[in-house]
């Protein structure tokens, strides 16, 4: 896993790359900044497109660790096998060397003012020094403590030590819960002693099977859906590196040797368990589900409960080496997580990091199948006002403001924000409700966790700075007015808009002159009934209650708006599939506010063009109602029929859009 352009360091370049100038040479024992030239922040694109392609490559896929291991031998990353050879150059050398940083953590560019990660070695101290001059450094800027394992109780007594110090925890299975071990790590010593000594060597092989790592690369290998002879090929390297490498470790990983390991897990587990009420720091806690060492997951819902601004994310079919696991991206993980940071606040629209292609295809996979059951038709207005199929009349440059009808749930968010991305390498920044980014107290709603992937495609929770600072990077903005009510509208309340009756972004949007795009979107009541709303819901007292704590979990927003807009009580209704039909999207022609700021600084003409929106936006919805009722392939039997004599990637016609709206 590299450590570029996120993070100002990466801790030691001991792990040194073929062909590539190393960050600092392997005597050096503290992070070293990598200077480059100066970047744009990695969340500003110029005209506010995502630069998906090479850009982003280089500056996002650059924290990796493990995943895809074919793809990152290709970007020049560090593979098994590297990781292996190196840590065979460590364990070589007679006299052990001086203390020094180790990590399979590769250093390149950086961009400006990013924060400082550190990857920690075994010794306190050491760790703390290097905090402490750091943070004379730049005493503004985070500090990253990444920990694995016995690691996770340096990073939490380092904490504990200097609680006046902003430092972020990511800690990976750490080792807090050793006296719990499912493999009881204890009884090694005893069986090894049991051991003859002509097979002590096989011992590295022994601990080696016991986390499950050869089953792991087979899993690995399975997953990617190689040709078989490629499979085969990387299985085989894999497994030769392995092998090959752990007799290196043989000669050092004696029965006296894990002793002393086991006997510092005991001192370094109670040492700092008992400081862990002194742990001020932001923590997020890695657990995975398939620990054959540790009940990790167990300690983790403990550590949450103990350390006062911690969070957790489990990952269900990892074992404990998750750093070294196919598929961990700690850079995904800290942009879902909202965990990085370059100051001492994060900023969701500053700190933001777009997800690279292969980013966004894990994000999109799971939900492919809305859009392979719907298949959307997208339309879009041109200047001269004619209807044109795709998104050809959407501008290029930010900022723009997409101002829309919510479809029941979100239904059409997945087509929309994948066809954006696909056909014009725009990244639409969603503004989102606060319930995706904080819990006012736990229970039912769902876990911060689950809305990982929308944070990670660039939402921000709704507020005026936010918005203020989305376009004054010239992103493309998504919002709904009306918000968590039109999104769980009542029984024919279907494509009503529900929006306040001020307006609530005109003046901003002129303020940065940018461009508004009404649009609709239709077919929610082509693919599912609604069968109980809010209505029924609170009719019955099961719902009734569970409604009423469900809001109270939430923060809330326009509590104090008249009308239907402020009713903002959470629920989920029930809704019967039916038989796919199609959704449609007509995006209108956009409307200029550049040099009309004087003009729309009066609350009068700002809301004229607040009603022209939301005007426009129905004439949308009608438009794509009634033509739908033309469409020829509205129903899923007859888009498969036609692909089946075309061709399963062709375009499925649609009614005639051609002629005036």
């Amino acid at each position: 896993m590299a450590v570029a352009g996120v993070f100002s360091a990466g801790i030691s370049p001991l792990i040194r790359r073929r062909n590539k100038s190393p960050g600092a040479s392997k005597s050096v024992s503290a992070s070293v900044g990598v200077p480059t030239e100066k970047q744009p922040a990695p969340s500003v694109s110029i005209n506010g497109v995502v630069q998906k392609k090479a850009a982003a490559a280089a500056t996002l896929s650059s924290v990796r660790r493990g995943g895809d291991w074919e793809a990152e031998s290709m970007d020049g990353q560090l593979t098994l096998k590297d990781y292996f050879e190196q840590c065979g150059e460590l364990v070589s050398r007679s006299d052990g060397g001086p203390p020094r940083w180790f990590s399979p953590l590769t250093g390149g560019s950086r961009s400006k003012d990013s924060p400082v990660l550190l990857s920690l070695p075994d010794l306190v101290k050491l760790v703390e020094s290097t905090v402490k001059l750091e943070y004379s450094r730049n005493p503004n800027r985070p500090i990253y403590l990444v920990a694995e394992s016995f690691s996770g109780c340096l990073a939490l007594a380092v904490a504990a030590r200097n609680p006046d110090i902003d430092l972020i925890l990511i800690l990976a299975n750490p080792v807090t819960s050793f006296s719990k071990s499912h493999l009881q790590l204890q009884t090694l010593v005893t069986l090894s002693t049991m051991i003859p000594e002509q097979l002590r060597s096989s011992l590295p092989y022994l601990l080696t099977l016991l986390t499950g790592a050869p089953l792991k690369m087979v899993a690995s290998a399975t997953a990617k859906r190689l040709p078989l002879e490629q499979m085969i090929s990387e299985l085989s390297q894999e497994t030769t590196a392995m092998l090959s490498n752990l007799s290196a470790f043989s000669d050092v990983l004696t029965t006296e040797t894990l002793s002393w390991k086991l006997d510092m897990l005991k001192s370094g587990t109670a040492y700092a368990n008992s400081r862990l009420h002194a742990v001020k720091a932001q923590t997020l806690i890695l657990a995975s589900g398939k620990d054959q060492l540790l009940p990790s997951k167990e300690e983790a819902e403990r550590l949450r409960g103990v350390l006062p601004k911690c969070e957790i994310r489990v990952f269900d079919d990892k074992g404990h080496a998750l750093f070294l696991e196919d598929g961990v991206n700690l850079v995904s993980i800290l942009t879902g997580t909202s965990f990085y940071r370059r100051g001492k606040r994060h900023d969701y629209v500053l700190d933001y990091l777009p997800p690279t292609p292969s980013e966004f295809e894990k994000v999109y996979e799971p939900h492919r199948w809305l859009d392979v059951a719907t298949n959307p038709v997208m339309l879009s207005t041109l200047e001269n006002g004619n209807i044109v199929r795709g998104l050809d009349g959407i501008p290029s440059e930010g900022p723009v403001l997409y101002v829309g009808y919510h479809m029941m749930l979100g239904l059409e968010l997945v087509p929309l924000v994948s066809r954006f991305w696909a056909e014009r390498n725009i990244l639409l920044r969603g503004v989102a409700h606060p319930l995706m980014f904080t819990k006012l107290k736990e229970g039912q709603l769902p876990a911060l966790s689950a809305y990982d992937t929308i944070r990670t495609m660039g939402a921000v929770p709704v507020s005026a700075a936010n918005f203020y600072r989305l376009f004054s990077t010239k992103s493309h903005v998504l919002l709904y007015p009306g918000g968590m009510r039109e999104a769980l509208h009542r029984k024919g309340e279907e494509y009503k808009l529900f929006w306040p009756e001020q307006s609530e972004f005109v003046r901003m949007a002129a303020r940065f002159g940018a461009k508004i795009v009404p649009f609709g979107s239709v077919g929610e009541d082509d693919i599912g009934h609604l069968l109980l709303d809010y209505d029924d819901l609170k009719n019955i007292p099961y719902f009734k209650n569970a409604i009423e704590g469900l809001t109270e979990e939430a923060v809330k927003l326009r509590s104090e708006t008249e009308g239907e807009v402020g009713n903002q009580d959470i629920h989920l209704p029930i809704i019967v599939p039916k038989v796919p039909g199609r959704f449609y999207y007509l995006f209108g022609k956009p409307i200029e506010t550049q040099g009309r700021q004087q003009e729309l600084k009066s609350r009068e003409k700002a809301h004229d063009l607040y009603l022209e929106v939301k005007s426009e936006v129905e004439k949308c919805l009608d438009y794509l109602k009634e033509n739908r009722e033309n469409d020829p392939y509205r129903n899923i039997f007859a888009r498969l029929s036609y692909r089946a004599t075309h061709g399963f990637d062709s375009e499925v016609p649609t009614f005639d859009f051609t002629k005036d709206r």
